[in-house]
């Protein structure tokens, strides 16, 4: 999880409970091994994939004795401190064959199919550890605010990624939404000096639903327990400055991918950490005027 996503790591490791860390950081591990088996390659090859690891899975929750799978092993743990998890985990492995089939969106349509479907339950693989009701359906407002949360993320993190993924044959913004600017998907291979232009005002029109996203889930931390709070924050605040990076690139994500500027993220923990040691501090100030001397 360092490696991969060293903001999101560190904002667990400053900003959550200790004991909430380690299921948190099983849950993101869980979620990546799976994305890496199905998310690159041959369509057949990444669905058999899938088949295998979900028959391991769920081998592996309902075993009683631990997996010799280190990730499963740790997942193992966490469904058994967890039970609700179990249930989390099979909604997020009955949306996995969405990305095993993955090859692009057709139109606006899809994409939300494919946040709903995949990326949401992705999400809610940690999210449902800080829920006030873990088990709660898509109906609930926490529920509601993972959703704005995730889709907003997800819109940037296609755009974040397009030179890469344009280099896999895909891309994560709508066919219809590059005829609509009038672009093709050739031209973005090339890396066609002539599309740039069009390519800024697509960016700006997929940063703008992003943006719109965002600031549908700011309530979000409203909604759970105040000591994690910070941590929400943060995390929806790293969305943003990733979101603010692809702004201003625009025409230039043909070229390169991009991400928050390491500074401002330093800031933002900073400043989120010092909100979660002075409400720890404040909860233990209270729990010992409470506690009788002997």
């Amino acid at each position: 999880m360092r490696k991969f996503a060293p903001h999101e790591y560190v904002a667990v490791r400053l900003l959550l409970p200790a004991r909430l860390q380690p299921p948190v950081i099983a849950a993101v591990a869980y979620m990546h091994r799976t994305d890496e088996l199905i998310d690159a390659g041959e369509v057949s090859v990444r669905q058999a994939a899938l088949r295998s690891w979900a028959e391991q899975t769920a081998t592996a929750l309902e075993a009683d004795d631990p997996p010799a799978d280190h990730t499963l092993l740790t997942l193992w743990d966490t469904v058994h401190r967890h039970p609700y998890m179990a249930e989390r985990v099979r909604a997020f492995l009955a949306g996995a064959p969405v990305e095993a089939a993955w090859t692009g969106f057709d139109t606006e349509a899809g994409f939300q199919d494919y946040v709903d479907r995949y990326a949401l339950p992705a999400l809610m693989l940690t999210a449902s550890l800080l829920a006030p009701r873990p088990e709660a359906a898509a109906d609930d407002p926490f529920a509601a605010g993972c959703r704005a949360l995730i889709e907003g993320w997800q819109r940037c993190d296609f755009l974040a990624d397009l030179a890469e993924d344009v280099t896999q044959g895909r891309i994560g913004v709508p066919q219809d939404e590059l005829v609509r600017y009038g672009l093709k998907f050739e031209d973005l291979r090339s890396r066609s000096q002539a599309c740039v232009p069009a390519l800024e005002g697509l960016v700006r029109a997929q940063t703008d639903r992003a943006e719109t996203a965002l600031a549908a889930c700011r309530d979000l931390p409203s909604l759970v327990a105040a000591e994690y709070r910070p941590f929400l924050d943060a995390l929806i605040d790293v969305q943003e400055l990733r979101l603010a990076a692809v702004r201003r690139h625009d025409g230039d994500l043909m070229y390169r991918e991009t991400g928050p500027a390491s500074m401002a993220s330093v800031a933002v923990l900073t400043r989120r950490f010092r909100r979660a040691w002075s409400h720890r501090r404040r909860r233990s100030q209270d729990i010992s005027s409470r506690t009788p001397i002997r």
